[in-house]
């Protein structure tokens, strides 16, 4: 398997998603994923897709969580595909 990469849809301006951002920092570490963050605000499809819901954490097209990094889940998945 390759590199596991984490996605954040994120908003400049979210304190939620600084938040979800370095929470789930030491857990990718812990993983060796890299994580990506995506401004939904530059992009009008990711807007309208995940306005309401950011922060969201994907990993491609799976929703781990969304609002708070749900760290139990999250590293139960990453243990389960590592």
């Amino acid at each position: 398997m390759g590199p596991i990469e984490l996605t954040v849809m994120s908003r400049g301006y979210c304190h939620l998603c600084h938040d979800m951002e370095l929470a789930l920092k030491p857990l990718a570490d812990e993983f060796g994923a890299s994580i990506i963050v995506l401004d939904v605000d530059a992009d009008p499809a990711l807007e309208a897709k995940y306005d309401e819901l950011v922060p969201v954490l994907l990993h491609g097209e799976i929703e781990l969580c969304h609002y708070f990094l749900d760290e139990a889940k999250t590293r139960e998945y990453l243990a389960g595909i590592r």
